[in-house]
């Protein structure tokens, strides 16, 4: 196979795994709470992870491990349990088209944190892919009345999470290798995670014997075994053979696996919010154009490179 079309292979494989994680974490709350579905998926990350890197660790030196720390903590812990948090109130293919908002928000967290000028063209992007989240949310909220649209905000918020990390990783750790940056974060955040699996009792006697436990840890084990661990190492590929703005292009196939993955499942998305949708990705489409000018991008495609080290 020639390496163009490799690459398309590569870029359609990661749209499909990170695009199918979410309908992942919807079925891995039918066996498990969110705090316990966040634990799992830590835990299990963490020892894959370390079972074929833990040499990798070598490459971070000590003065950078305050880094690593913290890139675990808003690029991987926190957003591990939001999004098992939000998916409790609202849609799978929801939360997908949202966390599409990465790379608008790595631009606006390179400014404000890091001081990294971006361009008119990035300001507008910013502006309609915001726009299109809040046309979004509401969107939802009249079609699911039942429903609490507010945990959406904590996808916004994941999102934020993992553009911080983003900017963490361009700024402070660009001398680590991506597999020991990886290692390092599930290293800082896993005693935390077990913690929290103690306190949720995930693995009581009761939830062991509930018929939805083993499915349920099938689809954590699938999620992290596939959204981790095998995307991770795909990613990194792909931006070896291509170019960042060709592998950023994964942000728009996301939401489409993740919207046809929750139609199948029942999930009910409107004619309004595919606009909605669509806003968000030409605010994308407006925030990359930018890296034709390598000097003043704010690296929005270490956004998607960043969230393929702790999931989505």
């Amino acid at each position: 196979m020639s390496e163009r079309n490799r690459r398309w292979v590569y870029l359609l494989v990661l749209s499909l795994i990170w695009g199918s994680s979410y309908i992942l974490i919807k079925k891995g709350l039918e066996g498990f709470t969110p705090l316990q579905l966040g634990s799992i998926r830590i835990t299990m990350a963490a020892a894959m992870l370390l079972g074929i890197g833990w040499r990798s660790l070598r490459t971070i030196g000590p003065g950078q491990w305050k880094w690593v720390a913290l890139s675990g903590v808003v690029g991987s812990l926190v957003p591990m349990y939001l999004f098992a948090f939000a998916e409790t109130e609202i849609d799978s293919g929801i939360t997908a088209v949202l966390n599409s908002l990465v790379p608008i928000f790595t631009i606006f967290v390179g400014y404000f944190a890091f001081g990294i000028p971006f361009t008119r063209n990035q300001v507008a992007g910013v502006g309609l892919g915001l726009a299109g989240a809040l046309v979004l949310i509401l969107l939802g909220a009249g079609i699911n009345p039942g429903r609490d649209y507010s945990y959406a905000l904590l996808v916004v918020l994941a999102s934020l999470g993992y553009a911080c990390n983003a900017n963490i990783i361009k700024s402070k750790l660009s001398g680590v290798s991506p597999m020991g940056i990886a290692v390092g974060n599930f290293v800082c955040i896993l005693p935390v995670a077990l913690v929290m699996l103690i306190v949720s009792s995930s693995l009581s006697v009761g939830v062991r014997q509930a018929p939805t436990f083993v499915p349920a840890l099938g689809y954590v084990f699938v999620l992290c075994l596939f959204g981790t661990c095998v995307a991770k190492v795909m990613f990194n590929r792909l931006i070896q053979i291509s170019t960042p703005v060709f592998s950023v292009s994964v942000t728009y196939l996301i939401p489409v696996v993740g919207i046809l993955w929750g139609v199948l499942d029942g999930e009910r998305f409107s004619v309004g919010q595919l606009g909605a949708a669509g806003l968000i990705l030409g605010g994308i489409y407006l925030v990359n154009k930018q890296k034709r000018h390598p000097k003043r991008s704010a690296f929005p495609e270490n956004a998607m490179a960043n969230q393929s080290k702790s999931d989505s």
